[in-house]
């Protein structure tokens, strides 16, 4: 379906609020200074926290506020008044954000803001520890696994140590998420298991045994997963005083973003860097916290002020994205949550439209309504990439999609096959770790493994050879050799090889024809290997290019990038969690029936009921002129075995005035 995309112009006029003025200088080089008046660019709020430099800050930033602008001003603001750009440390949760951050603020306010130390945690991390790697008895070339490899080694230890299992024990994905929320939330193993995975507490001993295995074998074969990251760079901080300090005065002004999604550990690790100057700036939204489940601690940003001296608060309220009507209808749903920080967003962006709450007879009707609504929507030119409709869970959307289909509307789905996950980029991965480290066991085993006549227990006995590294004179004799020849060649050739695209090519070209024998789909994989060679142009180093895959990977394969950057528009389907930080005209919010949204599994834990609560709020705070909320009276729950009739428990109560209630029923 073509359409012209519209452009929307968002009124963004200053503030009715009498305001002072503030100028900040620019250089754009050593012979060249010249005055900026950001009057009209900040309101008085941000332009306190732009000003704010010694101590410590929290900035509670609500939706849609202009937080990202307030950290990067600030940036450049530190810089303006003589603070070394390598001095400041600017923390986010996608290497995407902060460098987003960074270039905005190089390229608008001062090119010196490019110096800037901006990362992820994990990305910090991964580059501190490999600069005192020594200090921890670590090997440099540490290899780091993503959470498939994690698993496997989990599930290779514990074939070995207990071979027969009992019917109820844990898949190896479950008993990795035990490890990591111990580690991240810093509590034992077995408290874990008692409070959160009580139905196997009869095998606790076991889970805890292959946890020691787990963590001795990554030692003895130089891997670390994510955790160990975080885990051994709070390690380095608090166990070694001369590092610390010397972090600490480095890094003399740290900023981090979203904080209400830090967990324990990174928590711990900010009080570590900042422990010799107490200057740090929290930015984030209690109210948008909602990675529970990843480990997030909500406490972290409501403990903020007790965990560092004379805190400093300020709030964020202004919202330049929504109208005001449905800002007061998400000031409503979150006033019901039983813990934070009191605050109320305002907008001057004036709509008349009211928010709607959508009555349906059943889910097929609700999902006939959301597309007659979508058709009369772009008959008033908005376009299709500004509509999404939001989901609780990826299955809430079946029928909506086979409607979507019948009318031709187009539309992308968030949640897809992720790049990283597939299984021949793996193969690719796993061929250069080897290359960088041989004692990769887990990429040794599924290297060798790919080919012809070669199982599990030849692997045993090839490995030793490849770790040694001496691959041609050792191959004489070796059974499978005609098999392993081609892969010791290449492996060979590329030891002391330096250009990261001549060893991608070469590995590439290596692999094609075993990509061709495995897979019947293969034309349409060899794209993605395409975009994998793409990707590896942006660096010039092997462990570089590697780590950033593995801390910050690729969303989709080849196939979805090109899907998401279509000329055409497209609608987009979401899950909430997917669509935070995001924002659309026109947002449709189904299937919210209580049971389901929220989940009748958060109905006896008052935190988890919280979570809910806060996700709804991030939801609604997407839209900025449309907002359908929906929920069908006979929802058969095949959990329950119940029918599910009453709209979301978290619009109970809700005036006519901020939600205005519909009916829908067949002609």
């Amino acid at each position: 379906m073509q359409l012209e995309e519209k452009n929307e112009i968002i009124n963004k006029n200053s503030s009715s609020v009498a305001r002072k003025k503030f100028v900040l200088k620019k250089r754009i080089n050593l012979n060249q200074e010249y005055k900026v008046d950001y009057e009209n660019e900040l309101n008085l709020k941000q332009m306190e926290a732009v000003l704010a430099k010694d101590g410590a800050y929290l900035v509670i930033a609500g939706a849609g506020s202009g937080k990202t602008k307030t950290l990067t001003y600030r940036t450049a603001r530190l810089i303006e008044d003589g603070v070394n750009p390598q001095n400041i440390l600017l923390l986010t949760f996608t290497k995407k954000a902060s460098a987003e951050m960074l270039n905005r603020a190089s390229l608008v306010l001062d090119e010196r803001c490019e110096d800037v130390a901006g990362g992820t945690f994990h990305s910090f991390a991964n580059m501190i520890l490999r600069k005192y790697s020594k200090l921890l008895g670590l090997k440099n070339n540490f290899t780091i696994m993503d959470q498939s490899d994690a698993q496997d080694v989990i599930q290779h230890l514990s074939g070995i140590l207990y071979p027969k299992k009992e019917k109820r024990f844990p898949k190896k994905s479950t008993i990795l998420e035990i490890y990591s929320k111990s580690v991240n939330k810093e509590i034992p193993v077995k408290e874990i298991i008692e409070k959160e995975y009580f139905n196997f507490v009869d095998v606790q001993d076991k889970i805890i045994e292959i946890q020691k295995a787990y963590v001795k074998y990554k030692r003895e074969k130089s891997l670390l997963d994510y955790d160990d990251l975080l885990l051994y760079l709070k390690f380095l901080l608090s166990e070694n005083e001369a590092v610390r300090r010397k972090l600490s005065n480095n890094y003399k002004y740290i900023m981090i973003d979203e904080y209400q999604d830090t967990n324990t550990l990174q928590a711990d690790i900010i009080k570590l860097l900042a422990s010799e100057h107490n200057n740090v700036m929290a930015v984030g939204d209690d109210s948008q916290s909602i990675y529970a489940f990843r480990g997030a601690n909500y406490k972290n940003i409501l403990d903020f002020p007790n965990v560092f001296e004379n805190v400093k608060i300020i709030k964020l309220e202004q919202n330049y994205r929504s109208s005001q009507n449905i800002l007061n209808l998400t000031n409503k749903i979150i006033s019901k949550a039983r813990e934070g920080y009191s605050k109320k967003l305002f907008s001057e962006i004036v709509d008349v439209k009211m928010p709607v709450l959508i009555r349906a007879k059943n889910s097929q009707i609700e999902a006939e309504f959301v597309c007659q609504k979508v058709l009369e929507l772009l008959e008033e030119d908005i376009s299709l990439n500004d509509i999404c409709i939001l989901i609780r869970n990826a299955r809430m959307s079946y029928n909506l999609e086979i409607e979507l289909s019948k009318a031709n509307i187009p539309f992308q789905k968030f949640g897809g096959p992720k790049f990283m996950d597939s299984a021949h980029i793996k193969d690719i991965i796993a061929h250069l770790r080897v290359i960088l480290n041989p004692d990769d066991t887990v990429s040794l085993n599924r290297i060798l493994l790919l080919l012809k006549g070669i199982g599990s227990k030849a692997v045993n006995s090839i490995i030793p050879i490849m770790q040694q590294g001496a691959y041609n004179h050792k191959l004489t004799g070796v059974k499978y050799s005609n098999s392993l020849k081609p892969l010791f060649d290449v492996l060979s050739n590329l030891r002391e090889e330096i250009d990261l695209q001549k060893i991608i090519e070469n590995i590439v070209s290596y692999y094609k024809p075993i990509l061709k024998d495995k897979y019947d789909d293969w034309q349409k994989r060899e794209k993605d290997l395409e975009h994998f060679i793409y990707l590896s142009k942006q660096y010039k180093k092997l462990d570089s290019f590697l780590s950033d895959l593995a801390l910050e990977p690729p969303e989709a394969s080849v196939e979805g990038v090109y899907k998401r950057n279509i000329k055409d528009d497209c609608l987009t389907i979401s899950t909430i969690h997917s669509a935070k930080g995001l924002e659309w005209n026109s947002v449709f919010i189904i299937g919210a029936v209580d049971g389901r949204f929220p989940s009748a599994y958060s109905f006896n834990s008052p935190e988890e009921l919280d979570e809910e609560l806060r996700l709804m709020y991030v939801a609604t705070t997407r839209a900025k002129s449309d907002l359908y909320i929906s929920y069908p009276i006979d929802m058969y729950d095949y959990a329950s075995g119940m029918i599910l009739s009453k709209p979301s428990r978290f619009l109970d109560d809700i005036d006519e005035s901020l939600l205005e209630p519909w009916d829908i029923e067949e002609e």
